[in-house]
């Protein structure tokens, strides 16, 4: 989501940040790349030029040129997978020793980067020699009983068995179960939140919405399971009446286990036991286990809430405070009509959410369950890989500024081939949150009760506790603020990690580190992350800058050391990939507001003399932004997710009817194909 729709800003004085964005520069960003001799030359101007605002977008930069070098040949040996493993293998990628030999160079050359478009431009666009074809509409449906979408006779019912709205995170499982099928599979799509200005068309913003609109954005929340298949012309489609298709609500079942698992705060007068929660909100980005099932990250759950004020006991008021909730009406005035999104009268509810929730997408009516081991926060991502000695680590941000980067090790091993006995490895384990220091090293310090300051003392009376309160936890233990932590994953070709951190406007000059070196960073930046020994579930790693985003003509940017007259102006990184070369693929989200292009999916090499040459390869449509990339295991087909196109229309007024022409505009998952079935790069 776009910052202005993130909750207050912390207030918590920020400390040991006194030093200026030119000297952390000069101790962080990386040797190898400054080694470079256009890096090295263009020291001098970028640390003058540091933390200057520009006060309108700059001028769009020459057209990107293509590399000197002739293409580097496709790679002949097996692909590496990127997409979910088979339920019954461990991931290829994370589960095999570290290849002695050199990766496979990327594939710099494959595509010729497209120019950035205008935030106007309500059409998407790729390079010669792609295709773009949408595949899920908002409100296609998904059951034989389903009827087709028509904006005026919209249902809850019909919603519920239909493609929900602002579609997020993509992952794609094989069909049949245990294959690494490239061909057919069931999708997974998450769904954000709503524009119910977009959605309705006699939604009155002032009078707030209707009962029937309220439902009908209760079901549109949540999650899509479809089954897809690619047919012999490598033509993509869905399969309507397929046992797999399944959609998870905001109104259905969830069982709650893990530390947190009946504990007072999450009981309310519906659940006493507090064993079992009613939906998932706010469904932002996510990822998938090796066992084969999917897990999707609530995020911004703080929207849905209101009257804070009424609150009477001050540690829970506290605790809602620290994680943004609003002092009176909420963002989307669903308490007019269902208690307990009203504080007043449901003041636990809250604690509910913000929690990760793993679905079987191949066992239709099992129950999802929240994973309170994993941590409370506004989850943007959940990735996982799989340590030498099987422990699962799990990667996740908290997306808001100066919030804080997690992980998650689980206490038992992953067994290959025995999909029922990895189903519960969530419920146990040790959370960790990261320390970044100046000198480029950091810590991984655990969230355990009874160690620290996670006392009794200090308001933790069980692990349950310090779940529930993760954001109280991390603060406790002197966590790095960070610029908006969202997606967070593991290269399989060089094993090291990949930050995105997507913007934060409200850090002033006092308050940057070596991990957060701009001062009103309104383009965000990426970080390279090492763990130590390519051990994901070390406590300790090394880390460097690999990307300060921005206009190229933005001397305040940096691009690893690449020549920044040959790369594509970047802005807001969101959600990443990589393909099979280990190539980063970035889409972001706030490119409109911040450099004056629609947002995009950028290609990156991380290796290599073209490591850091940012290559514009696909443009979303007008008031989007760009989610869920992911590529099937052969490479040939690239999904990505375009979510709220339109935003900032209404239905009267709109800025965009893609993907057919029409009002409202729909949000959909679109397939990215090369021509002649080729892979994308």
């Amino acid at each position: 989501m776009s910052e202005q729709e993130h909750g207050p800003e912390q207030t918590e004085s920020l400390t040991d940040r006194s030093e200026t964005f030119d000297v952390i520069l000069r101790q962080r960003l990386s040797r190898r790349a400054f080694l470079k001799g256009s890096a090295a030359a263009a020291l001098p101007v970028l640390l003058a030029a540091c933390g200057e605002e520009a006060t309108s977008p700059p001028p769009p930069p020459p057209p990107p040129t293509a590399p000197a070098a002739p293409p580097t040949p496709m790679a002949t040996s097996v692909p590496i997978p990127t997409t979910p493993p088979a339920a019954t293998n461990p991931p290829a990628a994370t589960n095999t020793p570290a290849a002695t030999n050199t990766p496979e160079p990327a594939a710099v050359g494959a595509f010729e980067p497209i120019q950035p478009r205008p935030t106007t431009e309500d059409a998407l666009a790729v390079p010669a020699g792609y295709t773009t074809t949408v595949l899920l509409r908002w409100g296609d449906p998904l059951t034989a009983d389903a009827p087709d979408f028509a904006v005026d006779a919209q249902t809850a019912d019909a919603q519920s068995k239909q493609f929900g709205y602002n579609c997020d995170m993509v992952a794609f499982f094989p069909l049949p179960i245990g294959s690494n099928a490239s061909d057919h599979g069931v999708l997974a799509v998450n769904h954000e939140y709503t524009n119910p200005e977009l959605m309705f068309r006699d939604f009155n913003p002032d009078a707030g919405p209707t009962q029937e609109q309220v439902d009908i954005q209760l079901a549109a929340h949540g999650v899509s399971f479809v089954e897809i298949q690619r047919g012999a012309d490598g033509t993509w489609t869905y399969v309507r009446e397929s046992p797999y298709n399944r959609r998870i609500t905001a109104t259905t079942q969830i069982e709650v286990t893990g530390p947190a698992a009946g504990h007072p705060l999450l009981e309310t007068g519906d659940d006493f036991a507090a064993q079992s929660v009613l939906g998932t909100l706010n469904n932002c980005a996510g990822g998938w286990t090796p066992w084969g099932t999917y897990c999707t990250a609530e995020e911004n759950f703080h929207q849905y809430f209101a009257n804070l004020d009424t609150v009477t006991d001050e540690a829970l008021r506290a605790m809602h405070e620290r994680y943004g909730l609003p002092a009176g009406v909420s963002q989307y005035q669903w308490e007019k009509f269902y208690r307990r999104f009203d504080l007043a009268q449901v003041p636990n509810e809250p604690n509910r959410f913000g929690w990760v929730v793993e679905i079987d997408p191949y066992t239709a009516g099992s129950a999802p369950k929240k994973r309170t081991a994993l941590g409370r926060f506004r989850h943007e991502a959940v990735t996982f890989v799989v340590a030498p000695d099987n422990r699962v680590v799990v990667y996740s941000g908290d997306d808001e500024r100066f919030e804080y980067v997690y992980k998650f090790v689980t206490e038992g091993t992953f067994t290959p081939g025995n999909r029922e006995a990895n189903m519960s490895l969530l419920d146990a384990g040790t959370l960790y949150v990261a320390r970044f220091d100046n000198d480029g090293t950091g810590v991984w310090m655990p969230l355990v009760f009874g160690e620290g300051p996670l006392t009794a003392e200090n308001g933790f009376e069980s692990q349950a506790d310090v779940v529930i309160k993760t954001r109280l936890a991390a603060d406790a233990l002197g966590a790095t603020r960070m610029d908006r932590p969202e997606d967070m994953e593991t290269n399989p070709v060089n094993k090291k990690v990949y930050l995105m951190l997507t913007n934060n406007t409200r850090r002033e000059e006092g308050d940057t580190n070596g991990a957060n070196p701009r001062a009103n960073n309104e383009t965000g930046h990426v970080i390279e992350l090492t763990e130590a020994g390519d051990d994901p579930s070390a406590t300790t790693f090394t880390w460097e800058i690999f990307l300060i985003c921005g206009n190229p003509s933005d001397e305040s940017t940096y691009f690893a050391g690449y020549d920044k007259t040959r790369v594509s102006p970047i802005s807001c990184p969101d959600n990443c990939t990589f393909d099979n070369h280990g190539n980063l693929w970035i889409a972001t989200d706030g490119q409109a507001g911040t450099i004056g292009y629609n947002d995009a999916l950028h290609m990156i090499p991380v290796e290599g003399p073209e490591r850091g040459h940012v290559q514009q390869f696909f443009s979303s449509v007008a008031g989007s932004e760009t989610c869920g990339p992911l590529f099937t295991s052969d490479n040939t087909s690239l999904f990505v997710a375009v979510q709220h196109p339109g935003e900032g229309g209404n239905f009267a007024e709109p800025v965009s009817t893609w993907p057919d022409g029409t009002v409202p505009p729909r949000p959909s998952v679109v397939v990215i194909q090369k021509e002649g079935g080729l892979p994308i790069v």
